[in-house]
C-alpha cells in the first residue's frame, strides 16, 4: 500500500564528494521512501521516516513511501509508481536498492536514485555511505572501559561492518587486558539467531555487548537489561531503553542526512557516485551517557572526539 504525506525538502548544501558527474538538477516535484522492511523498527527504518518528517517541515512537496521493498520486482513496480506520480527524488533505504537503481537509472533519466553504502555508478544514482570506523572505536573505548569481566561482544549483522572493527580496536586501545568475540547474523533481521548468540555470551560472561544490527538490537537491549549487563547501542540513541544499560549509542543521524541530499538536489549540487560521511559532517555522533560512566573518562572521550573531528586522527598509543 502506498503512503502519501505532505513533505518539505530543505538540505543545507552540502559537499557530497561523488564521482565528479554532473549534479541532480531541476525543481524538486515529490519525493518517495523504499523501505526493505518496515517504518516501526524503532531504528533504521524509523530514521528514514523521521528524515521524511523533516523533509515535510521544509518543502511543500508530497512524498510517497512503500514498505516490504525486499526484492527486485517490488522495487521496479514501486519506481514505475513513483514516476507516474512525479517523483523526482527517490531514496532506497539500504545498500540493496544500489543494484537495482543501477539497473533503472537509464529507464528514468528525470529521477535521481539515492541509496545506502552501496556503489552507484549510473549519472543519475547516489550512494550514500557512512565512515563508522570511528564511531564503533569511541563506543568501543566506553565498553573497555566499563567491563568488570573483561570480556565483551559484538553481535554484528555482516563482515563487512566498518564498526565492527573499529569498536574492537577502540576496546583494546581502552583496556589492553581486554577481549572481544564478535558474532555475525548473517541479517538485520533475525532476531531468534541474534538472541541465541547473546545467549552464549552471556554464559562466557560477557558484560558489555555492542548489538551492531539495526533490526535486532532492540530485543537484544531488552534482554541484556534483563541479564543486568550493559550494551552499546546502535544507529539510534537508545538510552530510553534502559539507562543504567545502555553506555551509550553509536548514532548515524540519517534523519539529518536526508535532509542534506534533499537541499543538495534543489540547490543543483546533488552529484552522482558514491559520498561518505562522518563525525565532521555532524551526522554521526554518541548518545547520551549513562550515568554509570564516570565525568573524568566523559571529559576525556570528549576531547578525544574533537579532535578527531578537527584533525581526523584518532587517539593512538
Amino acid at each position: 500500500m502506498l503512503k502519501r504525506f505532505g513533505v518539505f525538502l530543505i538540505l543545507l548544501s552540502y559537499l557530497l564528494t561523488g564521482c565528479g558527474q554532473e549534479a541532480g538538477t531541476g525543481k524538486l516535484n515529490k519525493v518517495g521512501l523504499l523501505v526493505p522492511e518496515t517504518i516501526n523498527d524503532q531504528v533504521w527504518g524509523t530514521k528514514g521516516y523521521k528524515g521524511m518528517l523533516k523533509i515535510q517541515s521544509k518543502f511543500d512537496v508530497d512524498v510517497f513511501y512503500k514498505e516490504g521493498m525486499n526484492s527486485k520486482n517490488l522495487v521496479e513496480r514501486a519506481v514505475e509508481e513513483f514516476d507516474q506520480k512525479d517523483v523526482n527524488l527517490i531514496f532506497g533505504h539500504g545498500n540493496e536498492y544500489a543494484e537495482y537503481f543501477n539497473e533503472l537509472a537509464d529507464q528514468y533519466p528525470h529521477i535521481h536514485f539515492v541509496s545506502f553504502n552501496g556503489d552507484a555508478k549510473q549519472k543519475n544514482t547516489t550512494s550514500l555511505n557512512f565512515s563508522s570506523y570511528a564511531m564503533g572505536f569511541f563506543g568501543g573505548m566506553v565498553a573497555g572501559h566499563m567491563t568488570k569481566t573483561n570480556k565483551l561482544g559484538v553481535i554484528a549483522a555482516y563482515e563487512w561492518q566498518p564498526e565492527v572493527e573499529g569498536f574492537y580496536d577502540g576496546v583494546l586501545y581502552e583496556n589492553k587486558d581486554a577481549s572481544v568475540t564478535i558474532s555475525y547474523v548473517g541479517h538485520w533481521d533475525d532476531d531468534q539467531r541474534a538472541l541465541k548468540l547473546l545467549d552464549l555470551m552471556v554464559k562466557d560472561k560477557t558484560d558489555v555487548i555492542y548489538p551492531a544490527g539495526d533490526g535486532y538490537n532492540v530485543p537484544l537491549i531488552e534482554k541484556i537489561k534483563e541479564n543486568n549487563i550493559y550494551a552499546i547501542g546502535y544507529i539510534s540513541d537508545q538510552s530510553d531503553l534502559g539507562e543504567s544499560t545502555v553506555l551509550t549509542s553509536t548514532v548515524q543521524h540519517v534523519d539529518k542526512l536526508y535532509e542534506m541530499v534533499a537541499q543538495q538536489f534543489v540547490d543543483g549540487k546533488l552529484t552522482s557516485g558514491n559520498a561518505y560521511f562522518d563525525f565532521q559532517d555532524g551526522v554521526i555522533s554518541l548518545g547520551k551517557f549513562s550515568r554509570l560512566v564516570d565525568s573524568k573518562f566523559k571529559e576525556k572521550l570528549n576531547a578525544d572526539i574533537e579532535t578527531y573531528i578537527e584533525t581526523g586522527k584518532l587517539p593512538s598509543k
